[in-house]
């Protein structure tokens, strides 16, 4: 009997201690939900509120200019004199300026030879243009075929130089200040840029150096991106839709009000003097092209941005590519803004309204709180709310709004509207990256500093030979998971699960596909997937 008692005690005096600590915990979470929670909810919903608020008028703002400059033609040429160059008997290619083309490079097996022959391929007097192939390889098989791809070329008549140096000092800005210095480039009066994934058209110099000839006050003349692999996966077609409203909305817009727009560091042509004037090439943030338009801006430098010249270059396919740029592009602006917030402000070259347009406007509401409130209000407040319905939201906040601007967005890409709510879904699972991105960048933590060169591919998933095609790939699951796009995705699904069962705010159908879309980016379902070496 005593044996018997003791097992039937046991379990009932375990039951009840976990009773008691289940009570206790309710007690702790019903006396901090009142004076915590609830208070620091509606405090955050304020404020999400009041950043949804500022990208929605900003997106407005935008969205009425690029209606004016449609309606009024506002191109370029009409605001700028802009003049086909023409031959001079006397003068002879001598009436021509000299051109440097800069094409910085590091590990770009499957792109260099696209670069260097676009860039080789430019129309121009062949004895005032100089190719500059900077060349930062760390693989010594590169470096040889990238040094041979030059020979061949100046074994055609072309005026290339390859240049190398010791270390990566500076990665991208570094090569490009260290190009600068040699002894030739003294000769030259402009300097055309292209990453080595881009390919300008043979006309591209004689479309764009007129605008600097002819107008003394220009120090950059910008040209559109046009994505030769738009169509190659979901994750590109995203990208194309980003990066279309950019060029098309946010760059002409910049152009025609305030002649300023960040460079894009790539597919641009700069005035040497402007260059130089805003103290060059600085290493100091990951978007070295963006603190050196900044600095040209505040010089009082005028930019041209020409919509219709598109060239052509990649889009990152694969998700660890896409991440690793978006970081940078993130964090660099945010790092950026802390380091010349005061500069801007003390400035006294430029009007108070530029001014404010930079400060608020380019960096503050586009760079900072774009990709604070997608995250955070849409993320983590809204589908918290779904718990304490003391907490409330209003439409206006949580649907009207973020719909309108979402169609906004949209308007730079009609071919992919019908793709819609995957790009919502999709930039929401980037905002996460993006956020961690931009308070990186404003406290200088960690990988604020960080720069990896985007991926290309060029054609190497087209061209494998069938041996290897069928060979069954070597994935590693490991690099494919992402920790926090999985913990994200169960915190939605959570959300998504009590709004279903107790709560009365149907916000479970937004939270639960949502949910889906981060679980697929954290187990890696998403762009291209290069099978790993075995």
């Amino acid at each position: 009997m005593q044996t018997f008692s003791s097992t039937t005690i046991i379990p009932e005096a375990f039951q009840s201690t976990r009773d008691d600590i289940s009570g206790q915990f309710g007690l702790i979470w019903e006396q901090a939900k009142a004076p915590l929670i609830v208070p620091f909810l509606k405090i955050m919903v304020f404020v999400c509120l009041i950043m949804t608020a500022m990208l929605f008028m900003e997106k407005v703002y935008m969205g009425v200019m690029i209606i004016l400059i449609k309606i009024f033609r506002k191109k370029p040429e009409k605001k700028y004199t802009w003049q086909p160059m023409k031959d001079d008997i006397e003068l002879g290619n001598s009436a021509y300026p000299m051109v440097l083309v800069q094409i910085p490079m590091y590990n770009e097996r499957e792109v260099y030879q696209l670069s260097i022959g676009a860039a080789c391929g430019l129309s121009w007097p062949s004895d005032r243009i100089i190719v500059q192939v900077l060349d930062d390889s760390t693989d010594p098989t590169i470096k040889a075929l990238v040094e041979q791809e030059c020979m061949r070329w100046a074994g055609k008549g072309v005026n290339i130089k390859y240049e190398i140096r010791e270390n990566r000092n500076g990665y991208k800005a570094g090569a490009l200040k260290e190009g600068m210095k040699r002894n030739y480039v003294k000769l030259c009066d402009y300097v055309a840029i292209f990453d080595a994934d881009f390919q300008p058209e043979p006309d591209f110099l004689w479309r764009t150096i007129p605008f600097l000839v002819h107008n003394p006050q220009v120090g950059l003349v910008q040209a559109r991106w046009k994505f030769v692999n738009a169509d190659e996966c979901l994750m590109t077609r995203m990208q194309e839709m980003s990066l279309d409203y950019h060029f098309i909305v946010e760059q002409e817009v910049g152009a025609v009000t305030h002649a300023f727009f960040g460079f894009n560091g790539t597919a641009g042509v700069w005035r040497i003097k402007a260059l130089n004037e805003a103290g060059g090439w600085k290493d100091r943030t990951t978007v070295e092209d963006m603190d050196l338009a900044v600095r040209a801006g505040l010089k009082g430098w005028k930019f041209v941005y020409v919509g219709d010249l598109k060239v052509k270059n990649e889009l990152p396919s694969t998700f660890k590519a896409y991440r690793y740029q978006q970081h940078r592009w993130s964090c660099g602006p945010a790092n950026l803004f802390k380091k010349m917030v005061m500069e801007i402000a003390r400035n006294n070259k430029v009007t108070l309204w530029k001014k404010f347009y930079l400060i608020y406007s380019f960096f503050f509401v586009r760079k900072i709180v774009a990709h604070l409130v997608t995250f955070i209000f849409y993320c983590i407040i809204l589908p918290a709310t779904v718990m304490f319905p003391e907490v409330h939201v209003p439409k206006w906040g949580a649907v009207y709004i973020p719909s309108i601007i979402t169609l906004l967005n949209a308007v730079g890409t009609p071919r992919s509207f019908h793709l819609l709510v995957f790009w919502i879904l999709f930039e929401n699972v980037m905002s996460l990256h993006r956020t961690k991105a931009t308070f990186i960048g404003l406290l200088e933590a960690g990988r604020v500093n960080e720069w990896v060169v985007t991926e290309k591919l060029g054609d190497v998933l087209k061209i494998k030979p069938a041996s290897k095609a069928s060979k069954k790939p070597h994935i590693r699951i490991a690099e494919r998971l992402h920790i926090l796009e999985i913990m994200v995705g169960c915190y939605l699904l959570f959300c998504g699960w009590y709004d279903l069962q107790f709560g009365n705010n149907r916000f479970y159908i937004y939270l639960f596909v949502q949910s889906i879309a981060f679980f697929i980016a954290g187990f890696g379902y998403i762009g291209i997937i290069v099978p790993a070496s075995s």
